[in-house]
């Protein structure tokens, strides 16, 4: 039975999941010190740990020890993080703020931001291999080969790739959901699936947990490209318009801001559709699903 509403059912996950990247991340002292450094401030302090939630939300829902959900959850949040960190840098999308400080690159230096990158990257599936995360060995190697492909050349890497060659160009819709499933919905998608599975979950419920982080993944980056147009500078914590400003293609350029609201409500019904069978369990993930949609930042 859940007692505590979203925000505070929200605000004591993140806290307490600060702690496990605080634990997991390499201690700063520990040689090569300014490495160790750069890997925290990339990380921690920062962020809405929207994909973490995901994964405790999925994990509630299934009945997974919350044990093991850190584990995925601190994975899932160190490769985004990682790609945070290689996207802002200056051959890529050339950023100077993240969450509301300088970027890696900038606050350290290019080669030190690009080790930083490598290094979480690893660090999330060495975490991933010392534990153990699900009752037997497959479904675990499983849960390994998701994250990876959903990190990958045809996951969130290669949705970066199509995302810098599609600078100056106008893309159809179906071409701007494509580059978006990966570069944004694969890792949203892992997360909400790794953390069901860290439970009992069956196919039925699976596919539809799938449909559902699908839906809510494609509605972040809708709902991010309205934000990057309409929000400013300090609200974001990131530069606002530099995706207007590099000529990007964006949901707001091809439809313009109400249709893309339109676009990201419509993901949202379908997002909470497909929770239907699961009945009250569900309440967090679609409470998820409410502030990926309605968030002003």
């Amino acid at each position: 039975m859940m007692t505590a509403d979203f925000s505070a059912w929200a605000a004591e996950r993140q806290a307490a999941f600060e702690e496990v990247l605080r634990r997991v991340l390499p201690q700063p002292e520990v040689s090569p010190q300014r490495l160790h450094q750069a890997m925290r401030y990339a990380v921690l302090e920062g962020g809405k740990r929207v994909r973490p939630l995901l994964a405790f939300a999925a994990g509630e829902l299934t009945g997974a020890d919350i044990a093991r959900v850190d584990i995925v959850a601190a994975s899932v949040e160190l490769i985004h993080a990682y790609s945070l960190v290689h996207d802002d840098m200056p051959c890529m999308d050339d950023d100077v703020l993240r969450r509301g400080k300088p970027t890696c690159h900038v606050q350290y230096d290019e080669a030190t931001a690009l080790l930083v990158g490598d290094s979480l990257q690893t660090l999330a599936f060495q975490l991933l291999t010392e534990h153990r995360l699900s009752d037997g060995p497959q479904q675990q190697m499983a849960m390994i080969r998701l994250l990876a492909s959903a990190s990958g050349s045809r996951g969130m890497a290669g949705g970066q790739a199509i995302d810098l060659d599609s600078v100056g160009k106008s893309l159809t819709l179906p071409e701007l959901e494509n580059m978006h499933i990966h570069k944004t919905g694969a890792l949203i998608r892992a997360a909400v699936l790794l953390g069901a599975q860290c439970g009992a979950v069956s196919p039925v419920q699976l596919a539809c947990l799938d449909h559902y982080a699908k839906c809510v993944g494609l509605a972040f980056q809708v709902v991010d490209d309205v934000l990057d147009a309409e929000a400013d500078t300090a609200t974001l914590g990131k530069t606002a318009g530099k995706d207007a400003d590099n000529d990007k293609p964006t949901y707001v350029t091809l439809l313009g801001v109400t249709a893309a609201r339109e676009m990201a409500n419509n993901l949202h019904r379908e997002a909470l559709e497909s929770l239907a069978e699961f009945g009250d369990a569900a309440q967090r993930l679609r409470e998820l699903a409410d502030f990926i949609v309605l968030r002003k930042f």
